[in-house]
């Protein structure tokens, strides 16, 4: 078998993360054609077809699945130890990108990465917003954020911003037409607005009270993926909407939208940044998460 060098593997593992050649030609600075060649030239080398293409979709091969596993952790203990270089600066330079709930970034994670990236001038940030859990390592990022309960155990979490608690709310004309429900069991009985995750599913409603706890499935004739146009539907009139406090706040002191079972909603431990178990962390990160821990939590 011919030699295979690291500009070849480079080459498959952009398309590997991108599932696009215009995305990971422009990753690496070439032409997609450019890079349908170089993946056509290492495939004829290895003599193993590595993706299925089609006109409108890149997939890995059972082959091309097993040559990822390996050869991505390689390139990033490579990258590691170029970054740990880092060290040896007086100012942390590079590049993160990190992958978080369009909530999350809104809330907590932009105000603090704006904030990070004055006293940081010769770092970059790039935020990819996904309400759908992503493999981190194979999708190339180096950290994400999400509620500490839906992270894998083996990954490191960081707190990040204050805790967070969640908010029913509705229009003040909505419940003109409506009673107000003084249960968790009375949104059966009322229109909500329906959240549903890229998976498919749709989201129970969680409430407790006393150690109590509650799921309900609401129903309503309008389902969003977005919790930021939850709250807006609510206040044109659509129906109760489940948003976090912080989201709402303004709205409700204004009276734009009334807030109702209040002590039915309980606070949670909030967002947390996580990333993979590394021998080295990146500099950059690094400088991040020592940001979060001395401001990112009030």
């Amino acid at each position: 078998m011919k030699s295979i060098s690291p500009s070849d593997l480079s080459s498959f593992l952009a398309l590997a993360r991108h599932r696009s050649f215009r995305r990971a030609a422009d990753e690496i600075g070439c032409t997609p054609s450019a890079l349908s060649h170089a993946l056509r030239a290492l495939e004829e080398r290895l003599d193993l077809r590595l993706f299925n293409r089609t006109t409108r979709s890149v997939a890995l091969t059972e082959a091309g699945e097993r040559l990822l596993e390996r050869v991505a952790p390689a390139f990033r203990d490579i990258e590691d130890a170029i970054d740990d270089l880092n060290n040896f600066r007086g100012t942390p330079t590079g590049r993160l990108k990190i992958n978080a709930a369009r909530t999350s970034a809104k809330m907590v994670l932009l105000p603090l990465v704006a904030r990070f990236l004055e006293l940081h001038p010769k770092i970059s940030i790039e935020i990819v917003t996904d309400n759908d859990l992503v493999d981190m390592v194979s999708e190339g990022f180096d950290a994400g954020v999400r509620f500490g309960e839906v992270i894998a155990q083996d990954m490191i979490a960081v707190p990040i911003g204050p805790r967070q608690r969640t908010a029913i709310v509705a229009s003040p004309q909505f419940f003109e037409r409506h009673p107000k429900p003084t249960a968790p069991e009375d949104l059966r009985a009322l229109p909500c607005i329906g959240f549903r995750f890229g998976t498919g599913r749709l989201y129970a409603w969680e409430f407790e009270r006393g150690g109590i706890e509650v799921s309900v499935e609401v129903e309503g004739a309008l389902i969003v993926d977005d919790q930021d146009m939850m709250a807006e539907a609510a206040l044109l009139g659509a129906g109760v909407a489940f948003a976090f406090e912080d989201q709402v706040r303004s709205l409700v002191q204004d009276q734009r939208l009334i807030r109702v079972l209040e002590d039915w909603c309980p606070y949670y431990s909030g967002f947390y940044l996580y990333y993979p178990s590394r021998r080295q962390i990146p500099a950059a990160l690094r400088a991040f998460i020592d940001f979060i821990k001395t401001s990112g939590r009030p």
